[in-house]
Order: C-alpha cells, then sequence, then structure tokens
C-alpha cells in the first residue's frame, strides 16, 4: 500500500468512525432513555437529555411543515455533502490537517443526514449548562463538524502560504 492508499485509508477511516460512533451513540440514547429524559452527569453543567430536533442547529426551522424540512434539509445535506466531497478531493495531499479535518466535517454531515432520512428529525443528547441557561443539545456528528471547521479555521489562519515571485524574479520579467 503506498503512502497515498494508506493517506486516503485512513480518511475513509476518520468518516467512518464519526458515522458509526454517531449511529451507534444515537440508537443507545433511544433504546435506553425516555424522549426528553435527562440524567444528569456533571451536576448544573452537562447531562445526557434525549431529544429529537427536528429543525437546524439551534432548532431552526424546527417550526416549519415535515415536508418543507425534508426537502430543504435533503437539497442543502446533498449540496453540502458535494462540496465537503470536492474540497476533500482538491486539497493538496500534503495538507493533512486541512483533510482530516474536512473527513471529521464529511463524518458528521453524513451521520446527521442518516437520521434525518430515517427519522425525519435529529437525534440530539448532549446537554451543557450553567444553571438554567442550556447550550442547544448536540449529538457526536454536531461534535465532529464542530471540531474540523474549528481545526479547519485554525489550519487556514496559520497555514503557512508561499510567497509569490517578485516581478524582478520572473524569467519574463521587464
Amino acid at each position: 500500500m503506498n503512502s497515498s492508499t494508506l493517506r486516503n485509508f485512513l480518511l475513509a477511516s476518520l468518516t467512518g468512525v464519526v458515522i458509526v460512533a454517531d449511529q451507534l451513540t444515537k440508537l443507545y440514547i433511544m433504546q435506553t432513555m425516555r424522549l426528553h429524559e435527562s440524567i444528569p452527569i456533571i451536576p448544573n453543567f452537562f447531562s445526557l437529555t434525549y431529544i429529537r430536533n427536528p429543525g437546524a442547529a439551534f432548532g431552526l426551522l424546527a417550526g416549519s411543515g415535515p415536508t418543507f424540512r425534508m426537502v430543504f434539509f435533503g437539497l442543502t445535506s446533498l449540496f453540502a455533502l458535494v462540496l465537503l466531497g470536492t474540497i476533500l478531493v482538491r486539497m493538496p495531499e500534503r495538507d493533512w490537517m486541512g483533510r482530516l479535518s474536512v473527513s471529521g466535517i464529511l463524518g458528521g454531515a453524513i451521520g446527521n443526514l442518516i437520521d434525518r432520512l430515517r427519522y425525519g428529525e435529529v437525534i440530539d443528547f448532549l446537554d451543557v449548562y450553567i444553571e438554567n441557561y442550556h447550550w442547544p443539545a448536540f449529538n457526536v456528528a454536531d461534535s465532529a463538524i464542530t471540531v474540523g471547521v474549528i481545526f479547519l479555521i485554525i489550519h487556514f489562519t496559520f497555514e503557512k502560504k508561499e510567497d509569490p515571485p517578485l516581478a524582478s524574479e520572473t524569467p519574463y520579467a521587464s
């Protein structure tokens, strides 16, 4: 197995691990908890809380009709998957951090798309809060997307870019 094939295998494996971890944790929550049940893990800070989110991030569009949501999220998800796949394919092979980040984001996007296709909504269960102030509940897929985006932003912020040659250094400069 050459290094290029190994790298692509590792990227595909990361995407697969995110999808499998996401789906297994959601299945566990659905099988062991009642809808809206909450189990405190760290008092006044973190609980496992079984929620179904028919909307987008932070519950946006949750009040829309199910047909609109299915079409909207279906088309949005397909667009995002094509975009992420295109970015991944076009990234230079040496851009390991960028490719790892996009692979994690891709795994998260697929994990939430599976929920939308199976249930018409996304299963969330990670509930972070301070006293009565709750961050919207999320899941493993959301976490992978968030971590991937953060790493991508950091990577692009600190990425060393090669300086373009000075006009006097180019062979055809006058």
